[in-house]
């Protein structure tokens, strides 16, 4: 599977322990030689502008943070192009479920995965989308961009127990007719990291949902890296997603 990265993603863009080194280098060490990793190249402004407000734009560039955030949405756009002819996965910094038209916060400064979708979608490479984000947190941002249009759905799936969460999350995908689903891959509801809730196996099993789903419809799928906190175990719980949506 390609991996689009970065090594300027190994930069620390903010000052919150949340955001502590490491993070990127857990995840790149995990991969190894296992999969291509693919350069990440920067978004061009016209197409984050045709997510975000220019006033947003503005904040962003004075707050330091535009080229390494229009770095991540570029990640993002290439891993969901990649992904309309085989599985691809954006480990990029900072994520992006966070960022609304007008306004961000956790990390985020551009919505990475609405970005993405919104520029197959003017491009008329896809007619309609699929999200899944099982990041611990609710996508608002996400949702207060892409949510309402006729052509894209949204998945965030509730807490809870975790049989019932990965069934929701089947029963789900099952019902989606789309030309692509792209995954919004938070790690933090890990048994070890804040949420305490899913097995490293689960991620395998949801990576290979997303697959499943995908094959019976003729669609794309790939995802992009939201949270995840623990270092100890991110790297590994990556890895099962990346087996999951590529197994045959």
């Amino acid at each position: 599977m390609k991996v689009i990265f970065h090594q300027d993603f190994y930069h620390v863009y903010s000052s919150d322990p949340s955001s502590a080194p490491g993070r990127m280098e857990a995840i790149i060490r995990a991969i190894g030689n296992t999969h291509e990793i693919i350069t990440a190249c920067a978004a061009e402004e016209e197409d984050i502008a045709a997510v975000h407000t220019e006033r947003h734009i503005a904040r962003v560039k004075q707050e330091g943070v535009f080229n390494i955030a229009a770095l991540a949405a570029g990640g993002a756009i290439l891993a969901a192009t990649l992904g309309l002819k085989e599985p691809a996965f954006a480990a990029i910094r900072p994520p992006g479920h966070h960022a609304s038209e007008d306004s961000a916060w956790g990390f985020c400064y551009f919505n990475n995965m609405a970005i993405a979708l919104t520029r197959l979608l003017r491009k008329g490479m896809i007619k309609k989308a699929t999200v899944l984000d099982f990041d611990l947190h609710y996508g608002d941002g996400t949702v207060n961009i892409l949510d309402g249009l006729d052509h894209v759905t949204i998945y965030n799936p509730g807490s809870g127990d975790r049989n019932d969460y990965l069934r929701t999350i089947e029963d789900f995908l099952m019902e989606q007719q789309t030309d692509i689903i792209g995954i919004s891959a938070g790690f933090d509801n890990h048994a070890e990291d804040w949420g305490g809730l899913l097995l490293t196996e689960d991620y395998q099993e949801m990576g290979r949902m997303v697959k499943d789903a995908a094959a019976r419809i003729g669609a794309g799928y790939f995802a992009v890296l939201e949270g995840g906190y623990n270092h100890h175990v991110l790297g590994k719980n990556v890895m099962a997603l990346l087996e999951g949506m590529q197994e045959k």
